[in-house]
């Protein structure tokens, strides 16, 4: 009999907890987790032009086992670029097109743009369907796939058009792993190492000597760190699902980054490179207000650097403090006009949610970034 999966459960009231199932080569040694969450007769798996010739069709025979269920797939253009609402139009198209009822259930099947796209698609079929995560980055098993926020970006802004709605479950299958480019594995470490900084400080340590494993692709050293940082994202949604307060921690370097994103014209870095570049203005900006010690900063610079991430902006870089500005400005954490961080405060594995910041420190923070540049 095959080893049964780790679970981690995210609690939340009114009946609405589910499993995150983490293992490797669940699709073939315990598809039914997968399957018996689909509660009506038929599904749409949706995923890219990259992931469907690695995933799709076992992924497809998984669900196709269960009786009566028919199966419809979807294979939408790859790249943060395409999250866009034309592009989530193509999955209404589908549904439409086969005559999908409130019933269905939406399957995504990919990283973290396809996660955040078919849960915003599903939360406004037929005002909101059921769905299941299927991720297969390090980034969307670690992150994106948990919790339920969903969307799709703006020009003038990333993620700035969604919607929260939970998946019935997620569906962790390390070994679609095998097949991640190495530039996507390191770049999903980056959120990993995110949760030391903000909560864990053990599990800070414990990556300050496993990460050269996690480059390796250890296997048992992935399952690891997947689950903790599953176990330490159910905890933050169960006790803040709409992210009202504590929740925003989770977007450490996260204001930095997106606006890196945005403003380098999405695709030019991955998620997780730009959120690295702005973990480390987040850092550089807490030691000038004075907020860590120098020993902090060394080392979320030394962990980023670990993990082969970028601190710094290429010097090819088109951002600027007043690119910066603008699209901070529109960032889904300001509040009645006010921009508010998530900074490190203290010793390591504590930060603040906050706007009450000297202003100064961050434009001295985003000029020292940018002195180098053009």
């Amino acid at each position: 009999m095959p080893a049964p999966p780790t679970t981690v459960t995210v609690p939340l009231p009114g009946a609405r907890s589910y499993p995150i199932y983490i293992g490797p080569g669940l699709h073939s040694s315990h598809p039914a987790l997968l399957r018996d969450q689909v509660k009506g007769t038929t599904c749409l798996v949706v995923t890219n032009t990259v992931v469907a010739p690695l995933h799709l069709s076992r992924t497809v025979a998984a669900l196709e086992a269960k009786e009566g269920l028919t199966v419809h797939t979807l294979v939408l253009p790859d790249g943060e670029a395409e999250k866009t609402l034309e592009v989530l139009t193509l999955i209404h198209d589908k549904a439409l097109e086969n005559a999908l009822d409130r019933q269905t259930t939406f399957v995504a099947l990919g990283g973290g743009v396809i996660g955040d796209m078919v849960g915003f698609a599903a939360a406004i079929y037929q005002r909101g369907v059921d769905f299941i995560q299927v991720p297969t980055t390090v980034m969307a098993m670690v992150d994106s796939s948990v919790g339920g926020k969903t969307g799709v970006n703006h020009p003038l802004g990333k993620n700035m058009v969604g919607a929260f709605h939970q998946p019935n479950c997620v569906f962790v299958d390390t070994s679609t792993l095998d097949t991640l480019p190495d530039r996507e594995l390191r770049s999903g470490l980056s959120e990993i190492i995110k949760y030391g900084l903000i909560r864990d400080p053990a599990f800070f340590e414990w990556q300050e000597q496993n990460l050269p494993k996690l480059l390796l692709r250890d296997a048992g050293t992935f399952a690891e760190a997947i689950q903790r940082s599953c176990e330490n994202k159910a905890d933050v949604v169960a006790a803040d699902e709409k992210e009202a307060g504590v929740r925003a921690t989770l977007n450490l370097g996260h204001t930095f980054g997106h606006a890196i994103e945005n403003g380098s014209g999405y695709g030019k870095f991955l998620h997780g490179e730009a959120v690295a570049i702005g973990t480390a203005m987040a850092a550089s900006m807490s030691r000038r207000l004075g907020w860590i010690d120098e020993a902090v900063l060394q080392r979320t610079y030394d962990a980023l650097h670990l993990a082969g991430l970028p601190t710094e902006l290429p010097l090819d870089s088109p951002m600027t403090r007043e690119k910066f500005e603008k699209l901070m400005s529109v960032d889904k954490k300001v509040s009645n006009g006010v921009l508010r961080l998530i900074l490190q405060k203290g010793p390591l594995g504590t930060c603040v949610f906050t706007g009450d910041f000297d202003r100064q420190a961050m434009i001295d923070t985003i000029d020292d970034f940018c002195s180098e540049l053009g």
